[in-house]
């Protein structure tokens, strides 16, 4: 169904508020802005601001659904005769060698890591994000295999996966901050990848593979 006039309206409004929130917390620190702040720069009310984004730090993490969505959406694409976890592999790949943004390989990331090391309340909410998306990866393998509650197999498999993605997050998130060429930290994440992989148990990278419809 297309966009409607008043839903593109609202969603440009929303992107607009979080962009320039994101400048200034960038420039200023996220614990210094405050949400008045926000509404005065983007001219609009302060409850406007919280009627689009009911904490600050929903402001910073504005993607965060996405996120949190991504492993599992991943695991449910997966190719036929494909694991979970190898699907997941091959994305993490596909991102890096796209030298994607949405991994950290962008210039200024330093900027924003360093936001959430300087602000106690955004680390707080990284890591309850990270829970998140172990939460919802378990709930789609066990969907996706019929395993049922009892089974500990599925949150196990969750974890080594989500091992795999912030391990992967934390390298490249450690030499972005020094301020690096985003494609030579690239090419330095295909072998770290590679390197995690092979530490990875058949069991792991066997799980729930998807047969013929």
């Amino acid at each position: 169904m297309a966009e409607g006039l008043r839903e593109r309206k609202k969603r440009e409004t929303r992107q607009r508020i979080s962009d320039i929130a994101t400048g200034l917390f960038l420039e200023h620190g996220f614990v210094t802005v405050t949400i008045a702040d926000v509404a005065e720069a983007a001219d609009v009310s302060v409850n406007t601001v919280y009627n689009y984004f009911p904490a600050k730090e929903d402001l910073f993490f504005d993607r965060s659904q996405g996120v949190v969505d991504r492993l599992s959406r991943w695991v449910r694409g997966r190719d036929t005769g494909e694991s979970a976890t190898r699907a997941v592999l091959r994305e993490l790949r596909a991102e890096i060698e796209a030298v994607s943004p949405r991994i950290g390989l962008i210039e200024g990331y330093d900027r924003f890591m360093r936001c959430i090391e300087e602000a106690p309340p955004l680390r707080s909410r990284l890591w309850s994000m990270q829970q998140e998306v172990q939460d919802h990866l378990e709930a789609t393998l066990r969907e996706e295999t019929g395993a049922t509650a009892a089974d500990p197999l599925p949150g196990l498999i969750a974890g080594q996966i989500c091992w795999v993605h912030g391990t992967l997050f934390v390298a490249i998130g450690r030499e972005m901050v020094k301020g690096r060429n985003p494609d030579e930290v690239s090419r330095e994440m295909l072998v770290v990848l590679d390197d995690i992989e092979e530490l990875l148990s058949d069991k792991v990278l066997n799980y729930a593979v998807r047969g013929a419809a």
